[in-house]
This record gives structure tokens, C-alpha cells and sequence, in this order.
């Protein structure tokens, strides 16, 4: 019980940060992104870094995602309008150039390593800057995506743990089953509709396109993620959230959720 409950606060307080940076301003939203994937950077290396042979400067990649993140912020709120992702290119030649000088056993794993973690990690906190500035929408997306992504998680662990018999990846996750996966796709669809009552400026059918790309793609996301932690034999990726682990494993499925989306809702709107 005293897990529980120390999950249950925890949790609370990580969805009250959470949605309330994004709803208090664009500075809060965007101070508080910027530390989770600084953060998030940081434990994929911290991860990773375990193997043989691999030896990636983690706080040349936590630089780097903090650039691409405000480069994104500045150019998707329209304060920038010049190719201010030229600073980032610049930022990842000179990483790759420094390898030169370290003299390590294998330098294309630290190259290969350090490009993963920004592709996988510092490109779709990224993205959350587009969504958020999306079609005058303001915060609305963003906010309505991670709800979703919550409820999705809500319904397929409570559907899971009651009814789930069937397993959908068992060699990565054994307590994952499609009877949660329904479950969670459900509780999503309900979302959806709500989302459609609240905003009828998008129509039910692309809000329920919306809630079953955030099902989907979120499955795929913490699998993904899992895959990760069983090959290097971890449970989790950190232990900053009391119950539930460190930045990377709350924000799993936003991996793949926030490119998903980005590119749904572009399409959407034009």
C-alpha cells in the first residue's frame, strides 16, 4: 500500500508539473521541456554508456538537445525567422569532429550512440514546439495529446491487470496483453469524444484519428523503449519519479507519439 500511494502521489505531482507548465505560459512550458529532455538525454546515455566499448559524452548530448529544443521553441513561436537550426548542424559537426581527438577503442559506436540519442529522444521533445504553436491552437494540442496518452495508459494497465491473457510482445514486455491494448484504446476513443465536445473546431472523426494515433503509436514508443532496457538489463532508465522510474520511461511513448502527431496534425490542418 505505501508503494501505491507513493506512486499515486508522485504520479500526481509529475501530471500537475506537467500540464501546468504548459498551461501557465510558453516560458514555463518551454524551461520545464527543455530540463525533461536534457534529462531524458542524459539517462538514455547513462543507459547505454554500460556497454563494451561505448563512451559518449553525455553532456555534449544534454548541449545539444537543449539547442535543439530552444531553436525549435524560438522558430515555431515565430521569434526567430532565419535558419536557426544552422547553430544546431554547426553543434553536431563539432561533436562528431571532437571523436577525432578522444582516441577511444570504437568511435563509430560513440558516433552512432550520440545520433541515436538525438534522433530517438532530442528531435521529438523538439517537435512538442510545433505542436504546442500548432494553427493558433495554443497548448490546446499538446495538452490534449498528453491527456491522451495518460488515459491510454490508465485504461490499458486497469483492462490489463483485470482481464489480460493474451500477450502482445512477450519477449519484450511480459505484462503487456491486447486485452489492455483494447482497453487503453477505448478509454482513448471516450477521450477523443470529449476533446471533440470541448473543441468542435476539429471534427469527432480527426479528434478519433487523433486518440488512436496516440494509442498506437504510444504502444509502439514503450515498447521500444523496453527493448532498450532488456538488452542492456536494466529495469529502469532512472529514479527521479518515486514508483515509477526516471524521465525516459514516463515519456516513452511522447518518442513516438510527437513525430506521429506533428505530422497527423500538419496534414490535418492543410
Amino acid at each position: 500500500m505505501s508503494n501505491f500511494l507513493k506512486r499515486t502521489l508522485s504520479g500526481f505531482l509529475f501530471v500537475i508539473i506537467v500540464a501546468g507548465s504548459i498551461l501557465l505560459s510558453q516560458y514555463s512550458f518551454a524551461v520545464v521541456f527543455a530540463i525533461i529532455a536534457a534529462s531524458a538525454v542524459y539517462e538514455f546515455h547513462k543507459l547505454t554508456n554500460k556497454q563494451s566499448e561505448v563512451e559518449v559524452i553525455s553532456w555534449l548530448s544534454i548541449v545539444g538537445s537543449v539547442i535543439l529544443f530552444f531553436t525549435s521553441f524560438f522558430f515555431a513561436s515565430g521569434t526567430i525567422k532565419y535558419p536557426s537550426y544552422s547553430v544546431y548542424g554547426l553543434f553536431i559537426v563539432i561533436v562528431l569532429v571532437i571523436e577525432l581527438y578522444r582516441k577511444k577503442v570504437n568511435p563509430i559506436h560513440n558516433w552512432a550512440y550520440f545520433i541515436l540519442g538525438q534522433v530517438i529522444i532530442a528531435v521529438p521533445f523538439a517537435l512538442l514546439n510545433y505542436i504546442y504553436y500548432m494553427e493558433g491552437f495554443k497548448a490546446t494540442l499538446l495538452i490534449a495529446m498528453f491527456v491522451t496518452i495518460w488515459l491510454n495508459d490508465t485504461g490499458a494497465y486497469l483492462v490489463g491487470v483485470t482481464f489480460g491473457k493474451h500477450r502482445m510482445f512477450e519477449r519484450i514486455s511480459p505484462k503487456k496483453s491486447w486485452e489492455g491494448f483494447i482497453g487503453g484504446a477505448v478509454t482513448a476513443l471516450i477521450s477523443g469524444y470529449i476533446f471533440s465536445l470541448i473543441f468542435p473546431e476539429i471534427s469527432l472523426l480527426s479528434w478519433l484519428l487523433f486518440s488512436e494515433i496516440v494509442v498506437v503509436f504510444g504502444t509502439f514508443g514503450d515498447l521500444l523503449e523496453s527493448l532498450m532496457k532488456r538488452t542492456i538489463s536494466v529495469k529502469d532508465s532512472g529514479d527521479v519519479i518515486p514508483g515509477h522510474g526516471g524521465l525516459l520511461d514516463r515519456f516513452d511513448s511522447t518518442l513516438l507519439v510527437a513525430p506521429a502527431i506533428f505530422i497527423y496534425l500538419s496534414f490535418l490542418f492543410k
